[in-house]
């Protein structure tokens, strides 16, 4: 007998979970460097928030009583939290979280794109916030990094941390993104991008992304991970021509600037 994949989907989000108080802390990190208009950044967010209430979506961010923060993310220096760690025990709790993206402001309109920045935020936001048996940083983006920290060189901490890596990468002026995402950004066990030909796609390809990392994942129950120790995560790192770069886990110079 064939099953239809949201059926199948639904069937397991019916399972019991067991009894830990957070499956999931889930980093949203949203690309509003200059490459960005004001008509793409408003596709971003409203795609975004619709992916949150699909309803396969909402029920597994509720299921796993997960934590939900944003970053919105451009240039050196320039990273902010938009929406601090935001529990989902009910659906009213996934609904005022879809309507604060929706209402976020833009921080930033022209600077440059520095990804692994962004990822160090994210990494910050995990290792100091809520105790969840899963760590996602969910990132979006429409061009490689060219400012900063390089991504690449964070693999290790990542690690370390015991935090999953997604992308979506838009692939409107940089049509080799999604290989670019796969060697230099993404990383942990069943790490993946999602490919959106234009910021037209990013709606249904963030949803897609959402059902798939955390509807699925959480519906099959996830392995224990060990407890962190975050003095580990902090000494300095090599980039891939050898040379050290100091990495220090700070939250980012969020002075909006325009």
């Amino acid at each position: 007998m064939r099953i239809k994949a949201p059926l199948f989907a639904a069937v397991f989000l019916t399972l019991p979970l067991p009894g830990w108080a957070c499956d999931l802390a889930l980093v949203l990190a949203v690309d509003v460097s200059g490459s960005v208009d004001a008509t793409e950044y408003r596709i971003q967010m409203d795609g975004l928030a619709a992916g949150l209430r699909d309803g396969v979506v909402s029920e597994a961010l509720v299921r796993a009583q997960a934590q939900v923060t944003l970053i919105q993310w451009s240039g050196q220096a320039r990273q902010e939290i938009s929406i601090p760690w935001t529990p989902t025990r009910t659906f009213d709790d996934v609904e005022a979280l879809a309507q604060a993206v929706e209402q976020a402001p833009r921080p930033w309109r022209n600077y440059s794109t520095a990804l692994g920045e962004a990822l160090l935020l994210g990494l910050t936001q995990i290792t100091e916030g809520p105790d969840c048996k899963r760590r996602v940083i969910d990132l979006s983006g429409d061009g490689p990094s060219n400012e900063g920290v390089e991504p690449a060189t964070l693999k290790r901490m990542m690690r370390q941390a015991d935090v999953t890596v997604n992308a979506i990468a838009i692939e409107q002026s940089e049509p080799e993104l999604t290989a670019y995402f796969y060697e230099h950004v993404i990383e942990g066990e069943g790490a993946f991008v999602e490919t959106a030909r234009s910021f037209r796609d990013y709606p249904e390809k963030i949803r897609r992304k959402l059902v798939r990392e955390v509807a699925r994942k959480t519906a099959f129950g996830p392995p224990v991970h060990q407890p962190i120790d975050r003095a580990s995560i902090l000494p300095a790192i090599g980039d891939p021509e050898g040379e050290p770069q100091e990495i220090a886990l700070g939250r980012a110079d969020s002075a909006k600037q325009f």
